[in-house]
Parts: C-alpha cells; sequence; structure tokens
C-alpha cells in the first residue's frame, strides 16, 4: 500500500482545508484510514479515523466538530476537511492504512502503512 498525503499550506485562524490521501497498491476498501499528525517538537498524535466502508468514524476531542473525515473508495482517496483552523492545528498530517480494522484506531501501532505527510501552518 502506498499512500499520498496532499493539500496542505499557510492559512489563517479560522480558515479551511481540505487534505487528501491517494492510496494505491491494494483494493482501497479493504481497510480503514487514519489522519495524524505531528507538531514542531512534539509526538504524533491521532486526529481521525474512518472504517471501510465510512459507517464508522472517530476523531480526537481536540478537533471533534470542526474536522470530518471521509473517503471515496471508487477515487481510491480518503480526505480531512478542517474547519475553524487554530494555531494549534499547525502539524504536519500524515494519513495511514489499518489494514486489519483494529479495535483501537486511536493508536499508532494499529496502522500498517504510513503517507509522507502534509504541512499545515496556521498562523494567528
Amino acid at each position: 500500500v502506498q499512500l499520498q498525503a496532499s493539500g496542505g499550506g499557510l492559512v489563517q485562524t479560522g480558515d479551511s482545508l481540505r487534505l487528501s490521501c491517494a492510496a494505491s497498491g491494494r483494493t482501497f476498501g479493504d481497510y480503514a484510514v487514519g489522519w495524524f499528525r505531528q507538531a514542531p517538537g512534539k509526538e504524533r498524535e491521532f486526529v481521525a479515523h474512518i472504517g471501510r466502508r465510512a459507517i464508522t468514524t472517530v476523531y480526537a476531542d481536540s478537533v471533534k466538530g470542526r474536522f470530518t473525515i471521509s473517503r471515496d473508495n471508487a477515487k481510491n482517496t480518503a480526505f480531512l476537511q478542517m474547519n475553524s483552523l487554530k494555531p494549534e492545528d499547525t502539524a504536519v498530517y500524515y494519513c495511514a492504512a489499518d489494514l486489519f480494522s483494529t479495535a483501537r484506531p486511536m493508536a499508532e501501532g494499529s496502522y500498517d502503512y504510513w503517507g509522507q505527510g502534509t504541512l499545515v501552518t496556521v498562523s494567528s
């Protein structure tokens, strides 16, 4: 599985941004997808998770109500719509593939493949 995250950039507080995660190498609908982020000087943290058929979603408390994860299995792409962005959302965002539909979607160890990351910078 290869994952390519894109869509990052420099925005202002309150702006919106949509990240994309393009996947290849395996039937996209066979696995769940997660988004994580790593801010400068901090550990990588969970952001959102979506099940194989987009029936289930999970969010970190810090983004609930502002971020929306979605996927288009026909286009082999997952998305992270980010609204009402804050400076504390500044980070490199990574998408990851969970091949075995783990019961622990917030754990990094549940994911088998990772994309290279896309930088989101939110200025105050």
